[in-house]
């Protein structure tokens, strides 16, 4: 099929201008139209991506289903995906139906709320497509306008002070990606990111200010990248926006954010740092690894003094956003196996947590820990449910969340023990804070007066979850699944990192040998 990957990309949107156009009144019957004109083209989007997961030979390391034409100001319109990006795509379309039927219950704004979520996955999806410098850049930076609005209008009493700190955080970070992207252009004379990702950019040191850059050129890019992905992730100490915007946004922006936006940062380390700067990721990868072993650790120790639950899963995200860094600058096949796997599993467990969150929230209207306990006497299968994503999210064995982490473990323990042995002190932190959540909302008695009425999970929430449920059993058991798409891809990913950073070691060793030879 020729263009599947722009009909994928393009289908919410044009739902969505379809929607704002011909959609008038916010009486019950509009809004209920507006619900299912969304819901129907999430899940049609997601049909016709199953032909593309169909189509992809795993053992093709190249970019496939590659699309091309005459764009504007003399710019190219380029898609396609590889093993590193298919799975990302197929995460988006997999998980947009549910975000879309977890907000049936919204009635404030519906059509418009709706028209911010197609957007959102239009500009979504075209991240993990583009292959051109200046559509991924658009793609970017303009998934941050409609999360802006579903936090900034849809979001709690705190939700303007929330979006603008979003807004800023990431946007500021996506400044300096800019300025490497002309950069980039001025230096390999294209925007085209599979010519990009052979071109050899210079590594010759540079002197600024009085001061030796190791790694020239390739050095100053990887940092102006990494300012954009780091608050993208977010890794610490550049977070700080991410608890707000969770405890502000609605449940389904906060499945979105925490599943789908987040990964935009790790996939930008795995497409451009890795890849197009080699030798600059292998000066920075100690400073990457200690500070994401840093993270860990603290952001765990955080969640376990928080008093609202949306606050302390969204802290638990950016531990495990830590073991992604990790993975991705140990920059051997294990470790990047594993924080591919990591990405796409917490997409399905962070969002499930916020669903779960969402379900006693939607019925008490309150996140607060304290207000609860002893769920389990009233609603038994939410208690069943909430417990099986608190284990993933702790890493059980024989769930999804187990593999990312026990494979990125693996990698950087052969780059370096000290912060494998650190990172792994984060998994027994992040055992303490989900079990004592859990323990407080969920078991004991039932005292609480305000709970003695509250019901358990409906038909539909139960259904939203049952998909979640699959996934993050099957890749626990099964994670073969994701590694024998993605091996390939990481492998030649791997192959080429480790020849530039030995071509640059031989350089230096001759240099110097040469120096000290005269």
């Amino acid at each position: 099929m020729d263009n599947l990957l722009s009909l994928i990309t393009f289908m919410p949107l044009i739902a969505a201008m379809i929607l704002a156009l011909f959609l008038r009144g916010d009486d019950a019957e509009a809004q209920r139209n507006a619900k299912w004109v969304a819901m129907a083209v999430t899940v049609a989007t997601f049909l016709v991506s199953l032909f593309v997961i169909f189509q992809f030979d795993p053992n093709n390391t190249g970019f496939q289903m590659v699309e091309e034409a005459e764009w504007v100001f003399g710019l190219t319109y380029k898609m396609g995906v590889d093993g590193i990006s298919v799975l990302f795509v197929m995460l988006t379309t997999f998980l947009m139906p549910l975000v879309i039927w977890s907000a049936w219950d919204v009635t404030h704004r519906t059509k418009e709320y709706m028209i911010a979520f197609l957007v959102l996955e239009t500009l979504m999806l075209g991240v993990f497509c583009a292959l051109d410098l200046v559509l991924f850049y658009l793609f970017f930076e303009a998934g941050l306008i409609p999360m802006f609005l579903i936090i900034g209008i849809w979001g709690g009493k705190d939700r303007i002070y929330a979006s603008f700190k979003f807004f800023l955080y990431t946007f500021l970070g996506s400044v300096l990606m800019l300025v490497a992207m002309i950069a980039m252009y001025a230096q390999a004379g294209t925007t085209d990111i599979p010519t990009l990702l052979s071109h050899e950019f210079s590594s010759d040191p540079m002197r600024i200010l009085g001061f030796t850059v190791i790694g020239g050129a390739q050095t100053l890019m990887w940092i102006a990248f990494f300012a954009s992905f780091a608050v993208k992730m977010p890794m610490w100490p550049v977070h700080t926006w991410l608890p707000d915007a969770h405890v502000q946004a609605p449940t389904a922006g906060s499945v979105v954010l925490a599943a789908i936006l987040l990964k935009m940062g790790g996939y930008g380390f795995l497409r451009f740092s890795l890849p197009m700067f080699p030798v600059a990721s292998d000066l920075m990868a100690p400073f990457v690894l200690w500070i994401s072993a840093i993270a860990i650790v603290y952001t765990s120790l955080v969640a376990l003094v928080q008093e609202d639950m949306k606050k302390l899963i969204a802290y638990s995200s950016v531990a495990h956003m830590g073991f992604v860094t990790m993975g991705i600058f140990a920059a051997n096949q294990q470790g990047i196996d594993g924080a591919i796997f990591q990405m796409l599993s917490h997409g399905f467990i962070s969002g499930a947590l916020f669903l779960c969150v969402g379900v006693i929230y939607d019925r008490m209207h309150t996140r607060d820990i304290d207000a609860y306990g002893g769920l389990v006497n009233r609603m038994p299968a939410y208690a069943l449910i909430f417990m099986l994503f608190t284990m993933a999210n702790v890493g059980l064995p024989g769930t999804s969340g187990f593999v990312g982490e026990f494979l990125t473990l693996i990698g950087v323990f052969q780059v370096n023990t000290w912060v494998a042995l650190v990172a792994a002190t984060g998994v027994i932190f992040s055992a303490a804070y989900a079990l004592w959540l859990y323990r407080r909302v969920v078991l004991g008695d039932l005292i609480k007066e305000s709970l003695r009425s509250i019901t358990d999970m409906t038909r539909r929430e139960k259904f939203i979850f049952a998909p979640l449920v699959v996934m993050t059993l099957l890749l626990g058991v099964y994670p073969a699944l994701v590694t024998d798409i993605i091996g390939p891809s990481v492998e030649a990913l791997v192959g080429n990192y480790e020849e530039a950073v030995l071509r640059f070691e031989t350089a230096t060793q001759f240099a110097e040998s040469g120096s000290v030879s005269q």
